[in-house]
């Protein structure tokens, strides 16, 4: 089973599994049913999840379902208004409107809803039963007793039994308060089923994602995945109970602690999520989970996930009050750790390399992963350099009188915490931390598995450098998977997240959060040859721009030429030489006619390895379009003798970075003077091209005054005056 979270390996053995849908799951907001959801619903119950690429239905990989359903009297209700403006006079509308009895409601709107079951189930080609009880029912041992081989019978025979409160002839005064009783509802009522009849896992459908710490709707409330009674007993608020049903959030609660006391595992998720039920069971980590062994496990990962980022704001406001002196002092010894551990840090690289390799892992992510010779001596000088420039922050932008001895200033300051999740390359783990420390940023860093020994050394040596006065936990380390979910939902307390690798990571954090995400997805890098170019200018660009570091995000992909130099000495060198270098080139449309390369399966494509595509444009222009359409906005080259030419390139082409005879290879933070980066945005909001310590700061406004005040603007003389800064 595919991405199981820890805390829901239970499901593995989970064959029988009662699901309990609510009156606000299979309604609308006006009280009708809600015929699609149910519909949706329907399918998930009998029939395919998906299991190692292969789906698969759910009775036929052996599951036994149950379903307990609410709606009856909202159905009822619906009805019985309806026929009762049909059946009344103009003179009756006009007066007070009595509410409708809901045993009558029930009664009416029970063989509505069965009916709605019945003909969905049938057209999946699947049998579904009626089972309706009272409270009293449960009184009877010979009733449970029928009541459990009734049911057992209907599961031998592929049949969903689908449980009802009889409400119609349920002897409680008040259906809809009154809580005496063996069960009160229907959240209670399928807590019960699950211990009769021996669920191994009850999922309770709701409205909303699961249990929050407080009303869903307020932005401070957080969902809990793991519920702890000795601990989230006391801190949870409850808002309203359920638009439609009787209980809400708290009936579901109160069934879902007494049946997992009980010994049965209970989810509490949304019945509005697409293919939810289908996920409690294949584990991942969605709703509330209820479970008797939940106290002696681990605190809960959304906790820890809140105090390693709540911990990290800390530090860094600890760091932003130190001197610009104190915190370069902390960058220079940063730069002289790593050297002093170069050993170790390597040996641990090694280590991380070969088992890489063993693993069969891509020779570009193993490239990626190596901490080659000399790399860490490189990342030491660009953190003294890094720690030489001036300080970032508290520096005054802009100086405004707003009035008489009233002045404004706008000056830069840290953004707060950041969140770096990076693949293979543990130098990058260097560059951001450093990058961190200087612009006054809390930071959390999670890095791919494969480079786990090289990111564990290097976060220690460089936490070892921080004083105690600022402290460790200004950078942690994310060691799980697990936990980058967690974290992805902090958007109260992480200011920006920065995914570094693959399109497919990038996109997958850009889906997952509602924190800002600044990165790139793709590096389709170009290089344009125009028909003015100096060729040989353009073979030393090339083939820099390619085989330096070909696993680079700013390698050279795809080689656009002007058809004029199709058949070209120039053009011919270039290629020989690229081919000589190992390189594998694949041919456009054009290309793959003209010279016989293979053909390139897409424009749109990140090789990251020693291959290219080559094709052949018309003119500027084309290769502008061309950019603009299999590009990815990274970084683009032309090369040309021609200055309109080339000035017509740079202001045209919309990417992060355009160079005019200079390799795609120079698109780096270090390169750029930055002292380091982050990474590199494509994005056009905030920062973009190679983000350094700039890239990590916002702006905060700060006002001088000598007691002035609003009063409707009576008594104040705006000039709004610039002034110089110093």
């Amino acid at each position: 089973m595919a991405s199981v979270d820890p805390s829901r390996s239970f499901v593995k053995d989970v064959k029988r599994v009662i699901i309990k849908v609510g009156t606000a799951v299979v309604s609308r907001q006006d009280g009708r049913l809600a015929l699609g959801r149910v519909g949706a619903l329907c399918e998930q119950v009998p029939n395919q999840r998906k299991v190692a690429m292969q789906v698969k239905e759910l009775n036929s990989l052996g599951y036994e379902v149950i379903l307990v359903t609410s709606g009856a009297v909202g159905v009822g209700r619906q009805r019985l208004r309806y026929r009762k403006l049909v059946n009344s006079s103009f003179a009756d509308l006009q007066k007070p409107q009595m509410e409708l009895d809901g045993k009558a409601c029930a009664a009416v709107g029970q063989s509505g809803l069965m009916a709605l079951y019945d003909m969905l189930f049938n057209q999946l080609d699947v049998s579904s039963s009626q089972l309706l009880v009272t409270d009293s029912d449960f009184e009877n041992p010979k009733f449970r007793e029928q009541l459990t081989e009734t049911v057992e019978s209907l599961l031998d025979l592929k049949v969903i039994p689908i449980f009802n409160e009889n409400d119609a002839i349920s002897t409680r005064k008040a259906p809809y308060e009154d809580s005496s009783g063996i069960f009160w509802d229907n959240d209670s009522l399928a807590g019960l089923l699950a211990l009769e009849l021996k669920a191994d896992l009850l999922i309770l459908l709701s409205d909303v994602d699961g249990l929050y710490s407080g009303p869903p709707s307020e932005p401070s409330s957080k969902i809990i995945h793991t519920y702890v009674k000795e601990k989230h007993q006391q801190e949870i608020t409850f808002g309203d109970k359920s638009r439609v049903g009787r209980g809400g959030m708290t009936a579901k609660v109160k069934a879902a602690v007494l049946a997992s006391n009980s010994g049965t595992p209970v989810v509490i998720t949304s019945g509005f999520e697409n293919r939810s039920i289908l996920k409690v069971l294949q584990g991942e980590k969605i709703g509330t989970l209820f479970h008797k062994n939940a106290s002696f496990w681990e605190s809960s990962k959304d906790v820890s996930a809140r105090e390693m980022a709540v911990a990290a704001r800390d530090c860094s406001r600890r760091l932003q009050n130190l001197s610009s002196e104190e915190r370069k002092k902390i960058l220079l010894d940063v730069a002289d750790a790593l050297e002093a551990n170069e050993d170790l840090i390597r040996s641990e690289n090694e280590a991380d390399v070969a088992a890489a390799q063993v693993a069969g892992y891509e020779k570009p992510l193993v490239a990626r992963l190596t901490i080659k010779p000399g790399k860490i001596a490189s990342l030491a000088k660009s953190i003294r350099t890094l720690a030489n420039m001036e300080d970032p922050i508290n520096q005054i932008l802009k100086k405004t009188e707003v009035a008489d001895d009233l002045v404004l200033e706008k000056t830069s300051c840290p953004l707060g915490v950041l969140l770096i999740v990076f693949e293979s390359r543990p130098d990058a783990l260097v560059q951001i931390a450093s990058l961190a420390i200087r612009s006054g940023n809390g930071l959390l860093l999670k890095g791919g598995k494969e480079a786990i020994r090289s990111n564990t050394i290097l976060h220690k040596v460089i936490t070892d450098a921080i004083p105690r006065n600022v402290g460790e936990k200004l950078i942690g380390l994310v060691t799980t998977r697990d936990e980058i979910a967690d974290l992805l939902k902090l958007d109260d307390v992480i200011d920006l997240v920065i995914p570094r690798g693959s399109n497919k990571l990038v996109s997958q954090i850009k889906a997952s959060t509602k924190i800002p995400v600044l990165g790139h997805a793709d590096g389709i890098c170009h290089v344009y040859i125009d028909k003015s170019a100096d060729m040989d200018m353009a073979k030393h660009i090339v083939m820099d721009a390619k085989i330096d570091y070909p696993a680079a995000c700013n390698a050279m992909e795809t080689l656009l030429v002007h058809k004029d130099l199709m058949k070209s000495p120039g053009l011919d060198d270039i290629l020989v030489a690229l081919k000589t270098e190992g390189v594998n080139i694949y041919g456009g449309p054009i290309a793959h006619k003209a010279l016989g390369f293979p053909k390139a399966g897409s424009f749109h494509h990140e090789y990251s390895s020693m291959a290219c595509t080559l094709e052949f444009v018309d003119d500027v222009q084309s290769a502008i379009d061309h950019i603009h359409r299999y590009g990815s906005a990274h970084t683009d080259c032309i090369v040309t003798t021609d200055d309109k030419v080339a000035e017509t390139f740079l202001r045209r082409v919309d990417s992060a970075a355009v160079f005019h005879n200079a390799s795609t290879r120079f698109s780096d933070g270090a390169r750029f003077g930055l002292g380091a980066e982050v990474g590199i945005s494509t994005g056009r909001i905030h920062a973009r091209g190679p983000v350094g310590v700039e890239g990590l700061l916002t702006t905060r406004w700060i006002l001088r005054g000598r007691g002035q005040v609003v009063n409707g603007d009576k008594d104040v003389a705006y000039t709004h005056k610039s002034l110089p800064l110093q």
